[in-house]
């Protein structure tokens, strides 16, 4: 593809926000795809958002974390159908007069996932925020349409429960505790932030199950090591992140990701983090 001839903008929104991996993965799919794309972090909340996104009206597109994924959904002129049944968003496009909120993290999931030796009947999921939601959506795709959700408070679960009842999922509510007979499931998903799945490490895990733990720094999570000492299959949050970034670009850019570039740009960043 032939150079771009004028500098286009596209960023990450969230906070905290210092320690993204999109811009390392996007600037190298923009810079292999020969466009010339400034590609910037953005430390951004909430409440922040009608600003920065009013300031920016001319940009490529955004990123999207924590916490500002299902505020996405207010701020933003329009929803796509997916983004809509997550109940989140981690994408910001153009849109006739304004922005399309979309979702990328299924697409993630998906091709994280894609690999597995057999196909999981049973899931359980550890957390209920938006990349939990993300989850829900993404269980369809895998052929699993039952799953336990374990949580630390069942009065926080509004969001979740919605999701599941709109991707026709059957979902189980149960307190987060590390003798859960769910822990059992085929695929177990920890979307809970650094160390809060470290608990659940020596449980004992099988050889059938599959671990995906969606953090990436500090890889592997003593969760994960575990799972993989036992034989289990195990995915990471690099490896989620990539695709759901390769989506992105995709999206902003109309072309197909060169996902081996982002994959090198990420292990060069991170050497460690599973990709």
């Amino acid at each position: 593809m032939a150079a771009s001839t004028a500098r286009r903008h596209a960023g990450v929104l969230g906070r905290p926000i210092t320690h993204s991996l999109s811009p390392v993965l996007h600037r190298a799919a923009y810079s292999a795809l020969g466009l010339d794309v400034d590609y910037t972090a953005l430390d951004c909340g909430v409440a922040e958002l009608p600003e920065v996104l009013a300031a920016r009206a001319d940009w490529l597109g955004f990123s999207a974390t924590m916490p500002v994924k299902r505020a996405l959904l207010d701020v933003a002129d329009d929803v796509s159908a997916l983004a809509r049944t997550v109940g989140a968003a981690n994408t910001l496009l153009p849109a006739a007069g304004g922005w399309l909120a979309d979702n990328t993290d299924v697409a993630g999931i998906t091709a994280t996932l894609a690999d597995l030796p057999a196909s999981p009947r049973t899931a359980t999921v550890l957390g209920a925020g938006g990349t939990a939601q993300a989850v829900l959506a993404a269980l369809p795709h895998l052929g699993v349409t039952r799953c336990t959700v374990l949580v630390r408070d069942r009065a926080r679960t509004a969001e979740v429960r919605a999701t599941a009842t709109r991707c026709d999922v059957d979902v189980t509510v149960a307190l987060l505790d590390v003798d859960a007979d769910a822990l059992g499931a085929d695929l177990v998903v920890s979307t809970l932030p650094a160390g809060a799945a470290d608990p659940f490490a020596p449980r004992r895990w099988a050889p059938r199950q599959t671990l995906l733990d969606v953090i990436y720094a500090g890889w592997p999570t003593p969760l994960a090591g575990a799972a993989a000492a036992a034989g289990a299959q195990v995915r990471g949050g690099a490896t989620m992140l990539l695709h759901q970034a390769a989506e992105q670009v995709r999206l902003m850019t109309g072309c197909p990701a060169p996902v081996d570039a982002m994959r090198a740009a990420l292990l060069a960043a991170e050497p460690d983090c599973g990709a």
